[in-house]
C-alpha cells in the first residue's frame, strides 16, 4: 500500500539557479510518494540549473514562478542546499519574505545542507536547534540557533540536515513534520 499521509497537502520547494540535484530531486520524489502536491518554485518562469557538487547536473522545470504564490497557498515550505542556490534567494526580499510568513505561520519547514541561510535572512531561527552544512554554523550561531552536528533535527516543525548523505533521515523526518502539521 502506497503512503498517502500527505494526501491534500500542498509543499513549496524553493529554489533557483545552482540548487544541489539530489538534495531537490529526492525530496520532492519523497513527498510525491507520500501523497503530496509540491510546487517547484522559483524567481522566474523555464528552468532552474542544478548542481552535483562542483558539476553542472540536470536542469529541473518551476511550476511556479514566485511573483505569483503565496505561503497561504500552501502547507509545508521545502528549502534544498547548493551554494549558488540559497545564497541567490536570500538576497531577494520576494523570497525572503515568503520564507518568514511559513515561519511566522508556523508552517513546517525542511532545509538541508546550505538551505538554512536563507532563514537567517527570514529570521526565522532564533532560539532554534538546528543542523547545516559545517561552513554555515557560525552564521546560524550568530543568528540565534542552537546548531549542533546530527544527521537531523527536528525542533517545532523545522527540519535540518547536513548534507546530501543525510538525505534518508531527512525525507523520513520532513515527511513526519509534514503530516503532522
Amino acid at each position: 500500500m502506497a503512503d498517502q499521509r500527505l494526501n491534500g497537502r500542498r509543499v513549496a520547494v524553493l529554489a533557483t539557479n545552482g540548487f544541489e540535484q539530489s538534495e531537490l530531486e529526492k525530496p520532492v520524489a519523497a513527498l510525491k510518494a507520500a501523497g503530496a502536491q509540491v510546487d517547484v518554485i522559483s524567481l522566474e518562469a523555464g528552468q532552474i540549473q542544478g548542481m552535483e557538487h562542483d558539476e553542472k547536473g540536470r536542469k529541473v522545470s518551476v511550476d511556479k514562478v514566485l511573483s505569483s504564490v503565496k505561503a497561504n497557498d500552501y502547507d509545508a515550505l521545502v528549502l534544498p542546499g547548493g551554494v549558488a542556490n540559497p545564497d541567490k534567494l536570500r538576497m531577494q526580499s520576494t523570497a525572503v519574505d515568503f520564507v518568514r510568513s511559513f515561519s511566522q505561520a508556523h508552517k513546517p519547514i525542511a532545509a538541508i545542507c546550505h538551505g538554512p541561510w536563507t532563514l537567517i535572512n527570514a529570521e526565522a531561527i532564533g532560539g532554534r536547534r538546528m543542523t547545516s552544512w559545517p561552513s554555515l554554523e557560525a552564521d546560524l550561531r550568530n543568528a540565534g540557533a542552537d546548531w549542533v552536528d546530527e544527521e537531523v533535527v527536528v525542533d517545532r516543525g523545522l527540519v535540518t540536515s547536513r548534507k546530501p548523505d543525510d538525505l534518508p533521515a531527512f525525507c523520513t523526518k520532513m515527511i513526519e513534520q509534514f503530516a503532522a502539521n
